[in-house]
């Protein structure tokens, strides 16, 4: 195995020069748990842990490596154990905002080429959630494909609907399968390509484990089986990245009951881009599509020309995003002004 082969393509080869330490080589993040770390390159897999100097320079929680970050790591008790000491500059990257009252990003995965966005046809489906999925994509330059599970659980006519109902809401590609049955793995399975990195998003139980042991071809991942109502059980606990044989890689990861939006202006715009399109032509730049005279996106919805319920959406997420990034960015006004404070205080005992 190459380095190519686990995603180390030209864009990361520009920034290798800047970040390459002597005595040491380049390596993936294929693990993260509680602050403990596996690193994966051509020929092993072994634990890691950030040096001194890495730890103290990060300030915060989001800076630390996640899933599928490459890292400089130095190698340690015979090539058994690493020392992180450099994280590469992420190319993409999904994150959302910490779960709980904290104003905070939590990375969830870099350096992912495609998000499989997985929703269970029967009790998890849920647009206005799909549609924040479809928004931490955007954010984070990912591309999203849309998987609805669990397609035996349905009639024809409901999965239609629902299949209407999700590419109203997104152009994305949407991919319908059991894991049950088999119907429509095929088409999953061809969407993997050797050397692209994939990630598996959605909530507990929609059959995300499933999907990578039958893409495996073996119960490497230990799933639990259905409760009666037909939902899933939660399995995974931690966020892990796993080398398929034709080299494709995908990270799973466990299910989200927070979806939080932080500073997704581009996101949220991408997200819902016919009211990004009708934004040009509000008579006000800075348009809140709310209250103001003039405004095309509202009129739109007036005219039964934009569904009401996506526009109710769509001022909820803006809001939170906005709300979300003006809280975040006086919290890190705060802490930096707080880290100053802490060192001229060092200085002067010193002194």
């Amino acid at each position: 195995m190459r380095l190519g082969d686990l995603g180390f393509d030209e864009w990361f080869e520009a920034h290798a020069a800047e970040l390459r330490l002597d005595g040491c080589g380049f390596a993936r993040i294929s693990a993260v748990d509680r602050g403990s770390y596996l690193i994966k390159d051509e020929s092993r897999e072994v634990p890691a842990e950030l040096s001194g100097k890495l730890a103290y320079q990060i300030d915060r929680p989001v800076d630390l490596p996640c899933v599928g970050d490459w890292v400089t790591a130095q190698y340690c008790n015979n090539d058994t154990a690493a020392i992180i000491r450099r994280v590469f500059p992420r190319r993409t990257f999904l994150r959302r905002k910490t779960p709980g009252k904290d104003i905070a990003f939590q990375m969830i995965a870099a350096n992912v080429d495609t998000a499989f966005v997985v929703q269970s046809c029967h009790f998890d489906f849920n647009p206005s959630r799909l549609e924040r999925y479809l928004i931490m994509a955007a954010d984070g330059q990912v591309e999203p494909i849309v998987i609805l599970t669990k397609t035996d659980l349905v009639t024809q006519d409901e999965l239609d609907r629902k299949l209407a109902l999700v590419r109203s809401v997104t152009p994305a590609r949407v991919i319908a399968l059991s894991n049950v049955t088999g119907i429509g793995f095929d088409a999953f399975r061809q969407t993997v390509s050797s050397g692209k990195t994939y990630c598996l998003l959605g909530s507990s139980g929609v059959g995300k484990t499933t999907l990578i042991n039958r893409l495996i071809g073996r119960d490497a991942f230990e799933t639990k089986a259905v409760r009666s109502t037909g939902e899933g059980a939660h399995t995974t606990s931690r966020r892990q990245l796993v080398v398929l044989s034709q080299g494709a890689m995908l990270i799973d990861t466990p299910g989200m009951r927070e979806l939080g939006i932080v500073g997704a202006g581009d996101g949220v715009n991408t997200g819902f881009e016919e009211f990004a399109e009708l934004s040009a032509q509000c008579r006000y730049g800075n348009c809140s599509h709310e209250h103001e005279p003039g405004c095309a996106v509202r009129t739109a919805v007036e005219k039964g020309e934009l569904d009401p319920g996506r526009y109710a959406n769509y001022i909820k997420l803006k809001k939170e995003s906005e709300h979300y990034e003006m809280s975040y960015r006086d919290k890190r006004k705060k802490d930096k002004a707080f880290g100053r404070f802490i060192k001229s205080a060092k200085k002067r005992m010193k002194d």
